[in-house]
């Protein structure tokens, strides 16, 4: 297989973008899918994140045009200027629609495969938020369970017929929590308007153990957020998550949400993880974005998730573990005790959850990304409820 059959390449005439660049610009470092498939087999020069287009706004409910995103969000990120690294990115052009949209999903599910094999990050521009499900199903042969965060505004279930809606922007979590094989480890939402989540949703995320982080409720404390995206594999953006005012290109904008700055400071986050191998932002639609506001807001957001990535600590833990301050404190109803880890390079905390059951004796416990404030929580004698929901998901 080779992933020039899936993938058409940058025009950038039509895109409207200059043919040259300053040395520091991204539209000069970047390598580009023009002419020539770029070589991706050499390791020693094997690029380090690959971004892709998605042309498909099928399932994209009420905001038809998002086809049209990635070329219009390449021209404001060539534009910009890199940080003080120096970058191994290649822009692989399109994947076009299919002949049908389960034909998108697969060529999504086939480019995302291989270059995670490579251990390439790829970062899409989509297209409608189903194709999170595509981008999720790019696991499915790499024997690993996948932690999913969501930051949206919403929850896109339904509650009423889960096992029987079609695939949409508004149902594709049904399809993931329903998917088959179950590689699923945990789904978490960030920023979620209540007035826009029924209740019935809330309480399946509580029953399943999911993890939602309400918008109200780290307003101004946007660091709460950075655990959650720290213990995530995979990342989906939904551009409605963004207030209006400063996102308008998309059909589904409403008055509240985040601001461009947190957008910005989220998508560092999820580059400075290490476990992050992948990462979506889709609904962006250029029909409701004439000034280009939302365009130039999605490359800089691309431009904090690329910071992050070349910022990246690598000291998830446990090695060596030199570098790690362990804390260990007990709770006085309980019979075991809770033992957090503080890495010294970056001063970040996790939390260990043993394995209760037939483990292997190299793996005792699931370490889960978390704050300093649950580590006061556990001294002051009480169970984070981050340790409690992952300790249930272990079982």
């Amino acid at each position: 297989m080779s992933l020039a059959d899936f993938l058409s390449p940058i025009s950038l005439e039509s895109i409207g973008a200059s043919t040259q660049y300053y040395n520091s610009q991204f539209g000069h470092s970047i390598q580009k899918y023009i002419d020539s498939f770029p070589d991706l087999e050499d390791e020693s020069e094997r690029p380090q994140i690959a971004i892709i287009g998605v042309e498909e706004g099928r399932s994209s409910v009420n905001n038809n045009g998002t086809q049209k995103g990635p070329d219009v969000v390449r021209r404001h990120l060539y534009d910009l200027y890199q940080g003080d690294y120096k970058v191994r990115i290649v822009d692989l052009g399109n994947i076009k629609a299919g002949a049908s949209i389960k034909d998108t999903y697969v060529a999504i599910k086939m480019v995302m495969e291989e270059l995670l094999k490579k251990e390439i990050l790829p970062v899409l521009i989509g297209g409608g938020q189903d194709l999170t499900y595509a981008q999720y199903t790019a696991y499915e042969n790499l024997e690993q369970r996948v932690d999913i965060a969501i930051i949206d505004s919403k929850f896109d279930l339904d509650q009423d017929n889960p096992q029987d809606m079609p695939l949409n922007s508004h149902t594709y979590l049904n399809h993931i929590i329903l998917h088959q094989p179950d590689y699923l480890f945990n789904l978490s939402n960030i920023g979620y308007q209540t007035y826009l989540v029924s209740k019935e949703s809330i309480n399946m995320y509580d029953k399943l153990f999911f993890n939602a982080m309400r918008l109200g409720s780290f307003s101004g404390k946007l660091d709460q957020a950075e655990p959650i995206i720290r213990s995530a594999d995979m990342i989906s953006f939904d551009i409605g998550a963004i207030r209006a005012s400063e996102a308008g290109g998309n059909a589904n904008a409403g008055p509240n949400g985040l601001y461009g700055d947190e957008a910005c400071q989220l998508a560092r986050y999820a580059g400075m993880s290490d476990k992050c191998t992948s990462f979506g932002i889709y609904e962006f639609n250029p029909t409701f974005d004439p000034m280009g506001q939302t365009a130039m807001l999605i490359a800089q957001m691309l431009w904090c998730f690329v910071d992050g990535y070349y910022s990246r600590k690598k000291d998830a833990p446990m090695y060596p573990k030199s570098n790690y301050i362990i804390y260990r404190t007990s709770l006085e109803a309980e019979d075991y005790e809770l033992v957090f880890v503080k890495s010294k390079k970056s001063d970040r905390w996790w939390m260990q959850v043993p394995y209760f059951g037939s483990k292997s004796v190299n793996e005792r416990f699931y370490l889960v990304p978390c704050r300093y404030e649950d580590y006061q929580m556990a001294v002051n004698g009480e169970m984070p409820d981050l340790w409690w929901k992952t300790h249930q998901k272990l079982q």
